[in-house]
């Protein structure tokens, strides 16, 4: 391309607004659109760098926002901003772009936004446009084109034909309001409304459910509600950034765009290839009802769920340069999309693998890693039973009878001869060797559990195997479709299932001898911790761990080295699994909060108990206070008896005859005043005065 073309198309930064940025479609769309060149959609090119529109700005570069990119600035969810100050901010932008498929509280302020600016484009500095990002939802329930042949699909023409489920008509009023005001002058203010598939890729939306499903691997078969035949319309989300891309810089008369891919895929043809790639491969239908009955599906997503409609994009394949992602669709480009879902989600697997003698704590430590970080704990002798366990019910005749019934039997039915094949190869080499398995079959069992979805999608525990170098070398051989580096001087292996973490645990024989000693009995009983078993597999690992090739050699020469215990958790970092689910996290608030009402309880137990015991103590004390009283006043009083008898005694016979005398005197005599006549008296008649 010629450096004067580009300079011809290549046009000033323009300023973007995009509402609640941080959902899932108007995050990849600002991000999309924050990488591109003004114009750049304008230009026909194969070159990928272009396709991309690497002119992507560092965090750490000057705020200063380079000339012909687009500045991103916009809304976040749940906060509302004042209106006076969002009239503000949509003022000083180019392009106002509002997305309505996530969340219907925002239809209410699209619809005054476009009327706000409508209002002040007397005010414009430069023209303006309005992109309203819809959902084909709005035709869901459109009449077929020709009722004769209903496969015949809808184009963005017969858009006046619409008509909306009922739970999106509020969504084509929004649609109508902005294409009306963008008729009146497109000069100043031009308005497009962009009816987009349901979206998928990077990290997914409405399709989440069955992908999470499918990762996650707790449920055998993943549902299909309803039938399944409904044909969805669909477009990958940076394809639909891409379309608004293309409107932006093309300017097209058409108001209303209709943003699907060329697929054609039905919600059962959706729900197998998701389940087949990233979980069991298997599904079922189940009752439509327990789609409402699903906490991970919003109504919204129920609804596009179940939408059957097929419609095309006819003018943006005839006049936009998009450069697709998936053009052909989901179904097509899923390795690509599932690619994507992981590295968005951070959904990595982590392989880790835990060598050291028996009796070392191998898997205390391997379940204590799996529970920290959700991994699936690998051992050898469980892995061969769930092997042997499987294999056998494949093969029962009740499972045979479902195959008939099921519609996928075909592929069931070739399932069951490949389990009956591996049982009774497996039973005829254990019989030939004593109930024990040659190594080929121990490796291929084992790698078939290391390749397994569960495995590949969280990542594992490996558990003390392989337990020598040849082992670990035929465990993780690299595949056929491998490439292998020619120019490497490591081996090749398989990087699926290789472990990333290796972790060595060793200590002295005498310790573990005494380790294994101590163990009560109910632990040892029909182990192989009998002291004769341990100290002979004991003795294996030793010798098998002297020689110049070990398993720890085989890490090595790949150049993953072994850790140290106490290093597990700052080596392996982060978990990089789904959190805790909702049904976890009642759970644990329920756990929690039965730990805080019993915590309560024995609070006020202890506190009723200690009131009770003070009080029986403050009882106890105020008895005894009593009893201490009593016995004091008796005292007191038994002292006053005491000390009151010489008194009593010289009152009866120095007084008491006197005073007795003047009292009969004064009976007799009567006088006015009896107290002083017998004070007189008793003064007279006192034999000490002379």
């Amino acid at each position: 391309m010629a450096e004067e073309e580009v300079e011809k198309i290549i046009h000033h930064t323009k300023r973007i607004f995009i509402n609640n940025f941080d959902s899932y479609a108007s995050k990849c769309i600002a991000k999309f659109l924050s990488s591109c060149v003004v114009g750049a959609s304008l230009v026909e090119t194969d070159d990928p760098e272009v396709e991309e529109g690497e002119e992507r700005l560092s965090k750490d570069e000057h705020p200063k926002v380079k000339e012909g990119t687009f500045q991103i600035v916009g809304t976040i969810a749940n906060k509302n901003e004042r209106r006076p100050t969002l009239c503000y901010r949509l003022m000083e932008c180019d392009i106002i772009i509002y997305n309505i498929t996530e969340d219907a509280d925002q239809m209410d302020e699209a619809s005054w936004a476009i009327s706000a600016l409508h209002a002040e484009m007397a005010r414009f500095s430069q023209p303006k446009m309005f992109i309203l990002i819809s959902t084909v939802m709005t035709w869901a329930l459109s009449k077929p084109v020709d009722a004769d042949d209903p496969e015949i699909p809808f184009t963005e023409e017969d858009y006046r034909r619409r008509r909306a489920h009922p739970n999106f008509k509020e969504h084509i009023n929004v649609e109508k309001l902005v294409v009306k005001m963008g008729k009146t002058k497109s000069s100043l203010l031009s308005t497009y409304v962009v009816a987009s598939g349901v979206q998928y890729g990077m990290g997914e939306q409405v399709f989440h459910f069955f992908f999470k499903t499918s990762w996650l691997g707790d449920l055998p078969k993943v549902p299909i509600f309803g039938e399944g035949t409904n044909v969805i319309p669909t477009i990958h989300i940076n394809d639909l950034a891409g379309v608004i891309q293309n409107v932006i810089d093309h300017k097209p008369k058409p108001h209303y765009l209709v943003a699907v891919d060329d697929s054609k895929t039905t919600i059962d043809d959706i729900v197998k290839t998701i389940a087949y790639v990233v979980g069991p491969g298997k599904t079922k239908r189940v009752p439509k009802e327990d789609a409402f009955l699903t906490r991970d599906l919003r109504q919204m997503d129920i609804d596009a769920l179940f939408v059957n409609l097929r419609i095309e994009a006819v003018y943006l394949k005839e006049n936009f340069n998009v450069h697709w992602v998936c053009e052909s669709g989901l179904i097509d480009n899923i390795d690509r999309v599932v690619e994507e879902y992981k590295q968005t989600r951070s959904l990595l697997p982590i392989r880790v693998c835990i060598m050291g003698p028996p009796a070392v704590g191998k898997s205390t430590v391997a379940e204590r890693i799996c529970k920290h970080y959700k991994l699936h704990h690998i051992r050898l002798k469980e892995t061969i039973t769930e092997t042997l366990i499987h294999a056998a019910e494949a093969t029962s005749p009740s499972f045979q009878e479902s195959i008939i019934r099921m519609e996928d039997g075909e592929t069931e039915a070739e399932d069951s001869a490949t389990s009956s094949e591996l049982l009774e190869t497996l039973k005829e080499n254990m019989d030939q060797n004593g109930g024990r398995l040659d190594d080929q079959y121990v490796i291929r069992i084992m790698r078939d559990k290391l390749k397994s979805k569960l495995c590949r999608n969280q990542g594992f525990v490996l558990d003390s195997f392989p337990k020598t170098y040849e082992q670990a070398k035929d465990l993780f051989y690299a595949d056929d479709d491998e490439p292998e580096d020619m120019r490497s001087k490591i081996p090749p292996f398989n990087k699926k299932i290789i472990p990333e973490f290796v972790f060595s645990l060793d200590t002295s024989d005498a310790f573990l001898k005494n380790r294994v000693l101590n163990l009560p009995e109910s632990l040892v009983e029909g182990t192989s911790y009998s002291q004769e078993q341990f100290l002979r597999r004991l003795a294996r690992f030793r010798e098998s761990n002297v020689e110049d090739e070990t398993v720890l050699n085989y890490f090595e020469e790949l150049d993953i080295h072994p850790e140290h215990i106490e290093r597990i958790i700052k080596s392996v970092g982060k978990p990089k699994n789904y959190g805790p689910t909702s049904q976890e996290l009642e759970e644990e608030e329920r756990r929690s909060a039965d730990r805080r009402l019993r915590r309560e309880a024995q609070q006020r137990a202890d506190t009723e108990r200690r009131e009770t015991e003070e009080a029986q103590q403050r009882a106890a004390r105020w008895e005894e206070w009593s009893k201490c009283l009593e016995e004091v006043k008796k005292q007191e009083h038994d002292l006053l008896e005491v000390q009151s008898v010489p008194l009593r005694n010289y009152l009866m016979k120095n007084v008491m005859p006197t005073l007795t005398q003047g009292l009969i005197e004064c009976c007799k005599t009567r006088p006015q005043d009896p107290v002083d006549f017998l004070a007189e008296y008793l003064f007279k008649s006192n034999p000490q005065v002379e």
